[in-house]
């Protein structure tokens, strides 16, 4: 239970990460309370998920796999431009929460 409060807590801040672009500078309303939501719901999700992961090992999930995931929606869906060297350090960020994951006992 604790994995799946972290993944919803991921999906929250990835969405309204993404939100961000179309808030327009916070002067769009709608858009702006689903940043505002979805921060809310990302950290009440993570303090839940907290309680039974280790911090260190959480939060590295958190961000490394938000990081990754806005970077990719970023190229998908704002036709923002990843060279190859971005494709790279993803690859690295995915690389890296996974080689924190395997010291076990979690």
């Amino acid at each position: 239970m604790p994995w799946l409060l972290l993944t919803l807590a991921i999906t929250s801040e990835v969405c309204a990460t993404s939100l961000l672009k179309l808030t327009d500078g916070f002067s769009r309303l709608w858009p702006s309370l689903g940043v505002a939501a979805g921060y809310v719901l990302s950290f009440l999700l993570l303090g839940k998920a907290l309680k039974q992961i280790p911090v260190s090992i959480a939060y590295a999930v958190w961000s490394g796999a938000g990081t990754a995931a806005v970077a990719c929606i970023g190229a998908v869906l704002f036709a923002e431009p990843l060279g190859r060297a971005q494709w790279f350090g993803i690859a690295l960020i995915i690389m890296g929460v996974l080689v924190l994951n395997l010291r076990g006992g979690h």
